[in-house]
């Protein structure tokens, strides 16, 4: 076996763009001595490889002084690197460049030159006070004070002593707030993130009361942007969890309108911006607001444009998957299967180009919906394959829900396919699997009793199993908390396309015109 090493050096150099490639070669060129400096050679020979192997390393400059101290050589090239990196994005957010002011206030002051350090410092302070920036305010505030008593207190007043107290005091007050709300959130996606959507009314009541304690920070009259935008992250996400999104889509409406009113918040963090597009173009998409839609995806799709070049690499995986994603979706649901699959290609070649970038919930999502794409199409063979792709994924344990109903999937299209000797097989494993999750929606129990019923049955007419199933599911889509289920596949239409003997297809686009 290849010896692995520590991979933090190469996942490095992996993360870095074209244009921060080139500023490394020539930041070492002008920092070092020499034709060729040993950092290139061995930042050139980390970047050529697909896999980080160590041993072959070592075994390529084994007659280079630094091999001998590979582990030292490596740590320094890394150091380069992130001050190279430093230099060249010394101007690239608010964040930087509040440093480097303050940075700059640090020299003066230890020149003992007080009054250009507090110069840089009330320069520092406009700055901080209009991007908001509480922590970096309380900084400024700390080195104000140290000139304050550096200066034998000459040019203060006990007036001003006193107003430099109560900024203080509403400083730590917005960042009190401000933690308060993240921590409320965290909690909120941490049992998201664990357990899933929510099924019953004892976890309803755990997540309202988490979500409840974020009211009366919203009460008060001097949110900060960070404040508001924490709320209405909050109240978005939760209303989207309990299946109420038209409540959902009136704070992501507010969300997206705050983020878009502070231009400056799009450069710095696009990310966040992506983050409420999605989360806006899913809930139009529940509330079969195509059109609206659309436009979103129009904005998402053109953020790059609004960012500064080399900041936008990262987003075009992100934009690449979430929007491939909708579009799929929207066909789905329009019951527009071929035009879903004849995306197929141009997703397998981005699966491709971003292999191992993607973020995983995302990649899921890609195959779930591939899989009921080509379900619809009646090309149950690549439906399968798709669905085979996700649960063979080890990663996917954190989106239980989406695997849950994998699980399913892959049982009927066994049933399309009528690969009765697989099907006992298939059908042990999800019972396994949903039973030790301890967590199964009312929906699967009475999906795999009727599963066992028809693996037992003798007789070929199954109608009436499948009429059972109709009647009891038709009583479950009525159950709040039984909704995920139904918007993640059309199992009554299923159903009664096997009752009338009609393609899914057929009986899917039926519905839709009713």
């Amino acid at each position: 076996m290849a010896k692995k090493g520590s991979e933090t050096l190469f996942r490095l150099v992996k993360a870095l763009t074209p244009a921060e490639k080139r500023y490394f070669k020539i930041y070492i060129q002008r920092n070092t001595q020499g034709k060729e400096s040993n950092y290139v050679k061995l930042f050139e020979a980390i970047e050529a490889q697909d896999v980080y192997n160590e041993e072959k390393l070592i075994k390529r400059f084994g007659k280079e002084a630094f091999a001998n101290n590979f582990s030292i050589a490596k740590n320094r090239l890394y150091e380069s690197l992130l001050r190279s990196l430093d230099v060249f994005h010394a101007d690239s957010s608010i964040d930087a460049q509040l440093k480097r002011q303050l940075h700059y206030a640090e020299i003066l002051y230890r020149k003992n030159l007080h009054e250009e350090c507090m110069k840089e410092l009330v320069s520092a302070k406009r700055f901080a006070t209009k991007y908001e920036n509480y922590a970096a305010l309380l900084d400024i505030s700390l080195r104000e004070k140290k000139i304050i008593s550096a200066t034998a207190y000459s040019h203060v007043t006990e007036k001003s002593l006193d107003k430099i107290h109560s900024t203080d005091n509403l400083l730590f007050d917005k960042i009190k707030s401000i933690s308060y709300l993240w921590n409320i959130k965290s909690k909120f996606f941490f049992l998201i993130n664990k357990q899933g959507a929510i099924r019953n009314k004892k976890e309803l009541s755990k997540f309202k009361q988490i979500i409840d304690s974020a009211v009366l920070e919203n009460d008060r009259k001097d949110l900060s942007f960070e404040t508001k935008d924490l709320f209405y992250h909050i109240y978005g996400a939760y209303y989207y969890a309990v299946g109420d999104y038209e409540k959902g889509y009136v704070y992501l409406k507010k969300h997206i309108h705050l983020v878009q009113s502070h231009t400056e918040t799009i450069k710095e963090d696009p990310n966040k911006y992506v983050a409420i597009l999605n989360n806006i173009l899913n809930v139009c998409y529940l509330l079969k607001r195509y059109d609206e839609a659309s436009e979103y995806l129009k904005k998402l799709r053109n953020i790059t444009k609004l960012l500064p070049a080399g900041k936008s690499a990262h987003l075009e995986v992100k934009i690449f998957a979430s929007s491939y994603n909708f579009e799929l979706t929207v066909y789905i649901e329009t019951g527009e299967f071929q035009k879903a699959v004849l995306l197929v290609p141009a997703i397998e070649k981005g699966l491709k180009k971003y292999e191992g970038k993607i973020n995983q919930v995302q990649k899921i999502l890609l195959y779930y919906n591939i899989s009921v794409a080509y379900f619809g199409a009646e090309k149950y063979s690549e439906a399968l394959s798709w669905t085979n792709k996700l649960l063979n994924d080890s990663n996917v344990a954190m989106t239980q829900d989406i695997y849950c109903f994998t699980k399913i999937l892959n049982l009927i299209i066994h049933l399309e396919l009528e690969n009765n000797d697989f099907m006992p097989y298939a059908y042990k494993a999800t019972f396994r699997f949903l039973n030790s999750k301890n967590r199964v929606y009312k929906f699967e129990t009475v999906f795999l009793n009727f599963i066992g019923k028809i693996m037992k049955e003798k007789q070929l007419d199954l109608s009436k199993h499948y009429k059972n199933l109709k009647d009891e599911l038709l009583i479950l889509s009525d159950d709040p908390f039984e909704k995920p289920v139904f918007e993640h596949f059309d199992f009554i239409s299923w159903v009664e396309s096997k009752i009338e003997k009609t393609p899914f297809r057929e009986l899917f686009q039926k519905h839709l015109k009713k």
